[in-house]
Parts: structure tokens; sequence; C-alpha cells
């Protein structure tokens, strides 16, 4: 009987994380490094338990020998490496990096069922947005509410695909995805049926929780009362993976 093959050894590295000596292991990323040290990087698509998307930008870092900011999710840690996560040039990238979320669509925390349990509106507080220098896009999003558990209010939806690689990497449905390009993009689920009529949702609601702001919620919630509790996704992705 053959022997099995021997495992990768995974090296050590050690880092500077604002100042902050750090040792972690080389296949970690920045993000994963920071957290685990409680030191806190801004994010909203990056979720643990999920697949890395690096496309809200929030977690950009400046990293020592480089101008370019680099994001935190998916860029991994080296020895030697000296990461800053807070300084006034990020501070300003974050802020308007949030102002331009609220610009793209409608979100208007004293009428949402998520006010005072949404990642966005924390986000804005903790950057010190309280207002959007830039112009208002004003357009339109329809509300879906023909699930009979769930709505979908693309006018509150930040397009972090949190919904779509959770379903996808956790339940293995695959039901929603992304649909148009720029200012046109929207989550749809079954080539855009409406999502009372698709067939492949298992109404599991892994996607309402895992959703960071008030596009995805529960029927009968009314204002401030859509809580989401997100501790199961990191064991149900290890129990997936067979770890």
């Amino acid at each position: 009987m053959p022997l099995p093959a021997p495992q990768p050894q995974v090296r050590v590295v050690t880092l500077k994380i604002d100042g902050q000596d750090v040792s972690a292991r080389e296949d970690e990323t920045i993000i994963e490094v920071a957290r685990e040290n409680r030191v806190p990087i801004p994010s909203l698509c990056y979720l643990e338990g999920l697949s890395v998307w690096g496309a809200c930008r929030l977690c950009v870092v400046e990293i020592a020998g480089t101008d370019r900011l680099l994001a935190a999710c998916s860029t991994r840690v080296t020895e030697g490496m000296q990461v800053i996560t807070n300084s006034e040039r990020l501070q300003r990238y974050r802020r308007t990096i949030v102002e331009l979320l609220f610009a793209e669509r409608n979100h208007v925390c004293s009428v949402c069922v998520s006010n005072g349990h949404c990642e966005l509106q924390t986000l804005a507080q903790r950057c010190g947005v309280d207002h959007v220098k830039v112009p208002y896009r004003h357009a339109r999003y329809e509300v879906d509410s023909s699930h009979d558990l769930f709505r979908l209010d693309h006018n509150r939806c930040v397009l972090c695909t949190r919904c779509v690689r959770v379903c996808d990497e956790i339940e293995g449905a695959h039901t929603w995805d992304v649909m148009g390009r720029g200012t046109d993009c929207r989550v749809i689920t079954d080539l855009a049926r409406p999502w009372g009529d698709s067939g492949s949702c298992t109404s599991c609601g892994k996607c309402v929780q895992v959703c960071p702001t008030g596009a995805l919620v529960r029927h009968g919630t009314s204002v401030g009362e859509m809580t989401k509790d997100l501790k199961f996704l990191p064991y149900l992705s290890r129990r997936r993976h067979g770890q």
C-alpha cells in the first residue's frame, strides 16, 4: 500500500502591521492576519468562510516599498512586509468609496429595516461620512417581494456578491448571480426570474444572513428589526471542505 504523499510545509513569516510585530503563515492574507491580531480593517465584500472577491476596495492598505494601495483580502503576507492599515490617505480613500456607495443607490437609513444593524451604515460612521459630496444618481430600482419568506430591495444592494458566493459555495444551489455591467449591474435569481419563481432556491436564508445591508431581508420586519447572524458561516465552510 503506497504511503500518502507528504503535505507541503507552510512557512511562518514575520511582518509589521501598524508598527506591531506579528507572525503568520505565508498562505494567509493581510486581512486574516490583521484580524487575528485585533487590527481592524474595514471591508464589505470580504467575509470569513467565503471566497475572496476583492471588489469593494475598502480593505486597501499601504505596503512599504510600493505606492500602490493593495487589497488586504487578496494580498498574501511575505517575510519582512510592513503594512499600514490606517493613514490619512487611506481614510480619505475609504470615505470616498462609502460616499460613492451611498450616492449610487438609495440608502435611506431612517426607514430601513436594517437601521442600526447595517455594515454600510457602521462603515459610514467609522469613516466620518456625515454627508455625501458626490451627486446622487437618483436611479429607481425595483423591489422583489415574490418570495414567501424574503424580500430583495435593489435600492440597498452594494453588489458585494456575498449572496452569490454563499449560495454557490456553501448551499450549493447557485440561485444567485450578477447581471449587467457598470451602474446597470444587479444581482439576479435563476437568469433574472422573480425570486419567488426560482426553481433552485432552497429557502435556506443564508443569502439573507450574509447580506451586509437591507437589500436582503425577511418579510414582516419593521424599521431597525432586521438583525443578522454570521457565526454559522466559518463553521459550515470548514465542514464543507472537510476541515
